[in-house]
C-alpha cells in the first residue's frame, strides 16, 4: 500500500501549477512536472529493488559472522545473531540509499541537492526498522526489566498482578514507540521543507510517506525475524508431542544409528530458550509492521483529500476540527477500533471455549498417553470453525462499514481514516507487546526458574493465555484492516462523491443509513452470534 499511495501522491502531487507559480512558462512548466514525476517513480521503483538487495547481502553477511562466532559455541544468546541481522540491513540500506539516489536523481527540477534529501528522508524509515525493534525488546525480551517485573508481580500476586505488570509493559511502550516515530517523521519532515515545496505540493506528506517507504526497507529482515517466532515455538512443540524421551532404549538407538550422544535436558533447555528469542523478535516485528501501514495511510490519504480538493484549491477548509462532519468522523474511527478488537478477540474466547468443553467430555487421558488423531482433528476443526466464522463477520463489517461512512459525508469519511489509523497504531503496539511481555514471563518461569508446573508457572500460564490473542490476533490483524479501509476507502469515496453529484446529497444518505444498517448487522452477529452460552444439560 505504501507504495502505491507514493506513486499516487507522484502523481497528483507533482503538476504543472507548481512550476507555473514559481515563474515558469506554461509548456515549460508541463515538461518539468512530468520529468520530475518520471523520475521520482523511477527513484522510487529502484530504491526498492536496491532495499533486497540490501536484505539479501545483509543476510549472507550476518550468516558468516554468526557461524565464525557461535559455530561451535555450547552456549549464546540467541537473539544476538537476529540484532546483528538488523542493523546490518540497515546500514547496507543506508548507505547504498545514498550512493544509488546520487545516481538516479543527480539534478530533480533543476535542484542538484535534492538526491541527499531525498535519501536522508527515507533512510529515517530504515533506521526506525532498526531502533524500534531495541524499544519492543526492552518491554518484551526475556533479559527485560519490564518482563522480570512481571515476574515479581506473579510471585507474590498471581495471575492478577501478572496480568496487571504485563498491562503496564504495554501501555508504557506506546509512549516511547510513539515518541520515536514522531522524532524520526519530524526529521524527515524538516528535511523537506529544503526546496521539495518547489516540485511538488504538500513536500511534508510526501516525506512521511517516504519515512514508510524506508520502513519497508526492512521488510524482508523484518518478515524473517518474525517468522523465526513461529518456527522455535513449533520446534519445542513438535518435540514435546513426540515424547522421544519415552520410548524404550531410544538413547541407544540414536547413538547405534547415527552416532549421537543425546542429552534430552539440555535439548529441551535449548528449545524453551530459543522460543524466548523467538517470542522478542516476534514482537519486534509487529511495531514496524503496523508503522509502515499507518504512515502509508496517511500518504494515501492524503491523495483522497487531493481528489476531493481539486488539487488543495477548494473545500480545505473543512478539513478541520471547525467542520463537524470531520470531527465525528475522528470519533468514528476509534469506535471501530475497538469493536474490532473485541470482536476478534471474541472469536478466539468462544473457539477456545468450544475446545476446551470438547476435550473436557471426549478426551480421556486416564488409561492413554495421548488423546486419539480423531480427536484431535476435531479440536483443531473446532477452533478453525469459529476462527472463519469471526473473520466472516468482521469482514463484512469493515467492508459494509467503509461504504457507508464514504457516503455519509466524504470529509467525515477523511476523519475516519484518520482516526482508524492513529487509534490502530497504538492499539496493536499495546496489545503485541503485552501480549510478549506475558510470554516471555512465562519463559523465564520455565527456563531460569525451573519452575514448571509450580503455582507461579500457573500464574503466568494464565498471562500467556490472554497474551495469546492479544498480540497474535487482534494487535497483528490491525495491519490489514487499516490496509483495506483505506484503500477500498479510496474507491468508495469517489463512487460516493460521483453518486452524490448525479443523484443528490439525499440519495447518499439513504445509501450510508442501509450500509450501515447492514454492517451493524454483522457487528451486533460478531458477539451475539459467538456468544458463549452452556449447552444444554
Amino acid at each position: 500500500m505504501t507504495g502505491v499511495a507514493l506513486i499516487t501522491f507522484i502523481l497528483l502531487g507533482v503538476t504543472p501549477a507548481i512550476f507555473i507559480r514559481n515563474g515558469m512558462a506554461a509548456d515549460a512548466a508541463a515538461a518539468m512536472a512530468s520529468r520530475v514525476q518520471v523520475q521520482l517513480l523511477v527513484w522510487i521503483f529502484v530504491m526498492r529493488v536496491m532495499m533486497l538487495v540490501s536484505s539479501t547481502v545483509a543476510y549472507f553477511l550476518n550468516e558468516a559472522v554468526a557461524k565464525a562466532r557461535f559455530g561451535n559455541a555450547n552456549e549464546m544468546n540467541y537473539e544476538a545473531p537476529l540484532t546483528s541481522l538488523v542493523w546490518l540491513t540497515s546500514i547496507i540500506s543506508i548507505v547504498l540509499t545514498y550512493i544509488v539516489s546520487y545516481l538516479i536523481v543527480p539534478v530533480l527540477g533543476g535542484d542538484s541537492t535534492q538526491w541527499w534529501k531525498l535519501a536522508t528522508i527515507i533512510s529515517c524509515g530504515t533506521l526506525a526498522g532498526a531502533i524500534i525493534p531495541e524499544l519492543v525488546k526492552v518491554f518484551t525480551s526475556t533479559n527485560s526489566g519490564h518482563v522480570k517485573e512481571v515476574v515479581t508481580s506473579a510471585e507474590e500476586g498471581g495471575a492478577s498482578l501478572d496480568i496487571l505488570s504485563g498491562l503496564v509493559a504495554g501501555n508504557f511502550s506506546c509512549y516511547y514507540l510513539g515518541f520515536t516515530m514522531v522524532l524520526l517523521m519530524s526529521i524527515g519532515y524538516y528535511v523537506s521543507t529544503y526546496g521539495l515545496g518547489f516540485l511538488m505540493l504538500a513536500p511534508a506528506v510526501f516525506a512521511f510517506g517516504l519515512v514508510a517507504f524506508g520502513f519497508l526497507g526492512m521488510g524482508p529482515v523484518t518478515i524473517a525475524v518474525d517468522s523465526y517466532g513461529p518456527v522455535t515455538d513449533n520446534a519445542q512443540s513438535v518435540y514435546e508431542l513426540s515424547m522421544i524421551e519415552h520410548i524404550p532404549n531410544i538413547q541407544g538407538e540414536l547413538k547405534r544409528d547415527y552416532n549421537i550422544d543425546v542429552n534430552f535436558e539440555r535439548a529441551k533447555h535449548m528449545l524453551e530458550e530459543n522460543d524466548g528469542a523467538g517470542n522478542t523478535f516476534k514482537a519486534t516485528a509487529k511495531p514496524v509492521l503496523i508503522g509502515t501501514a499507518v504512515v502509508g495511510a496517511t500518504t494515501m490519504t492524503f491523495s483522497i483529500i487531493m481528489a476531493l480538493t481539486r488539487g488543495l484549491t477548494e473545500n480545505v477548509g473543512k478539513l478541520s476540527l471547525l467542520h463537524a462532519p470531520f470531527v465525528l468522523g475522528l470519533i468514528s474511527g476509534g469506535a471501530i477500533i475497538y469493536w474490532f478488537t473485541g470482536a476478534s478477540m471474541q472469536a478466539v474466547t468462544t473457539g477456545a471455549y468450544r475446545a476446551v468443553e470438547f476435550i473436557k467430555a471426549n478426551i480421556k487421558l486416564d488409561s492413554a498417553e495421548k488423546a486419539s488423531v480423531s480427536d484431535s482433528k476435531k479440536v483443531v476443526q473446532i477452533c478453525t470453525q469459529y476462527a472463519q466464522k469471526g473473520m466472516f463477520n468482521i469482514f463484512l463489517a469493515v467492508f459494509f462499514v467503509t461504504l457507508s461512512f464514504a457516503f455519509v459525508e466524504p470529509f467525515f469519511f477523511i476523519g475516519y481514516l484518520i482516526a482508524i489509523a492513529i487509534s490502530g497504531l497504538y492499539q496493536a503496539m499495546f496489545m503485541a507487546n503485552a501480549g510478549g511481555a506475558w510470554d516471555n514471563a512465562k519463559k523465564i518461569v520455565e527456563v531460569e526458574l525451573k519452575q514448571k508446573g509450580t503455582a507461579l508457572h500457573d500464574a503466568t500460564v494464565v498471562g500467556d493465555t490472554v497474551g495469546d490473542p492479544f498480540k497474535d490476533t487482534s494487535s497483528v490483524a490491525m495491519n490489514p484492516i487499516i490496509k483495506f479501509t483505506t484503500l477500498f476507502g479510496l474507491l468508495a469515496v469517489e463512487l460516493a462523491v460521483s453518486l452524490t453529484a448525479s443523484k443528490g446529497a439525499a440519495f447518499s444518505h439513504v445509501l450510508a443509513v442501509i450500509f450501515f444498517a447492514i454492517s451493524f448487522v454483522f457487528v451486533y452477529r460478531s458477539f451475539y452470534g459467538m456468544r458463549i452460552v452452556k449447552a444444554a444439560a
